[in-house]
């Protein structure tokens, strides 16, 4: 009922920029909640930075704040992330994720809350 395609990912140098992007198809009322997730071997799936329709509810990791943006465009039914000042520890996975109301749920970024998924993009920093 919602396809995600995500782009954008790429390898770059400690303290470097990028864009990811995720355009949505489908129903939108099923994509109120879009963000970003990230994962790497061995761990669990991060919530890095989600927000409602609107930008009118917003959450970040910790680990992200100041660094990361997280911003929507409602018409093309899409989400961005932009990522400065990445560090190697930033590297991963990426996924874009939606979902009816999970961001309006506990912290907002628990990934089992989300019901659709892109196939991921993979961010490389290297130090």
């Amino acid at each position: 009922q919602v396809r995600l395609v995500e782009s954008g990912g790429g390898s770059v140098q400690a303290g470097g920029s990028l864009k990811l992007s995720c355009r949505g198809s489908g129903y939108t009322y099923l994509s109120n909640c879009m963000g970003w997730f990230r994962q790497v071997p061995g761990k669990e799936r991060e919530g890095v930075a989600v927000a409602y329709t609107g930008g009118s509810s917003i959450h970040y990791a910790d680990s992200v704040k100041g660094r990361f943006t997280i911003s929507r465009d409602n018409d093309k039914n899409a989400v961005y992330l932009q990522m400065n000042s990445l560090k190697s520890e930033d590297t991963g996975m990426y996924y874009c994720a939606a979902d009816a109301e999970a961001c309006m749920l506990g912290t907002g970024r628990d990934a089992a809350l989300f019901g659709y998924w892109g196939q991921g993009t993979q961010v490389t920093v290297s130090s």
